[in-house]
């Protein structure tokens, strides 16, 4: 039989896991020549796709405008608006508007000139559980369709339009997982992308000798981990493996596993009915007290506070 080797949890698995996408839509566009669509920041990530055609992207995030072309695709972040226009000055309307009256899943926009097509997808998910992974991910990010997590990306854009078109029975059923699917690629396409010049949890799991010890780390929160445990983990002094830690995910060993202890203690807060005490103990501290003092200092409040002010929100009915 063979050996296989145990690997522990990898970061990002464990926050795509816990995020739970919430509620997820699908639009294709048809927008003719003169057109303008607004989509105001709202509490909402969306993955866009030029089809065919142009447009101008613009938004406040950015430089100036870009000219999106077929294959384009980006990714924004929650809270972050932005604007597409076949030319600059026309008239926009809101991109809920133009919704609202799409028959299935198909919304047309604009006049009777050149066409532009464009697929639009957009995702309501908890953003407390969302909040690590966002923060260190740019607000806009274009993302590549020719490499293979981008080609997996369009070959997920694909099958979701062959669905639609189909109109087989459980295609909306069908649309809405692969939506799903289709968000974890994206992220998965802009961590890989973004990760590997940036200072962060994401820069350091792109390093060979940090990853094990990372994915070891978030196999197990509650245990009572020490730098010197965790260097020889990594094969390093304690020193080495200090400066590396520090220098890569911008935050000491210690200081990086109380963030992800504060991290779970709030989704636990949001999804659980556990107390303090209960939550303690699954994230490594040995009473309910030591736990609220480590939260009051990091966020402010106690944890009951938190959870009476942060409780979990219902899902949204926002396009």
């Amino acid at each position: 039989m063979p050996i296989v080797q145990e690997v522990g949890v990898d970061p990002i698995d464990d926050l795509l896991a816990t995020m739970k996408i919430e509620d997820a839509r699908y639009v294709r566009i048809a927008a003719r020549a003169p057109w303008g669509i607004s989509f105001p920041p709202r509490h909402l990530a969306r993955l866009v796709l030029i089809s065919s055609g142009s447009c101008l992207l613009t938004a406040d995030v950015l430089d100036g405008p870009r000219r999106l072309t077929a294959d384009d695709c980006f990714l924004v972040r929650a809270g972050i608006g932005f604007t597409l226009q076949d030319e600059r000055g026309r008239p926009v309307v809101d991109c809920a508007d133009v919704f609202a009256h799409a028959p299935g899943a198909v919304a047309r926009a604009g006049g009777d000139g050149a066409l532009t097509e464009i697929v639009s997808s957009r995702f309501a998910f908890d953003a407390v559980a969302a909040e690590l992974l966002f923060t260190l991910l740019p607000p806009l990010f274009r993302l590549s369709l020719d490499d293979t997590a981008g080609r997996l990306l369009r070959s997920t854009f694909d099958l979701i339009a062959a669905e639609g078109a189909t109109g087989r029975i459980g295609a909306g059923f069908v649309m809405s997982r692969l939506s799903d699917v289709l968000f974890v690629q994206a992220l998965r396409a802009c961590c890989a992308e973004f990760g590997g010049g940036a200072v962060g949890w994401l820069a350091a799991l792109r390093d060979p000798r940090l990853a094990p010890v990372m994915r070891e780390m978030h196999e197990d929160l509650a245990h009572p981990w020490t730098v010197e445990a965790l260097a020889r983990m990594a094969g390093m002094s304690r020193s080495a493996f200090a400066v590396l830690f520090k220098e890569k995910a911008g935050d000491t060993p210690l200081g990086y596993l109380t963030a992800w202890r504060m991290y779970r203690v709030k989704t636990l807060l949001r999804e659980t009915p556990l107390s303090v005490q209960e939550i303690a103990v699954r994230v490594g501290y040995d009473t309910g007290s030591a736990l609220s003092r480590a939260f009051l200092r990091r966020e402010g409040m106690a944890p009951g506070a938190w959870r009476q002010v942060r409780g979990r929100p219902s899902g949204t009915g926002e396009a």
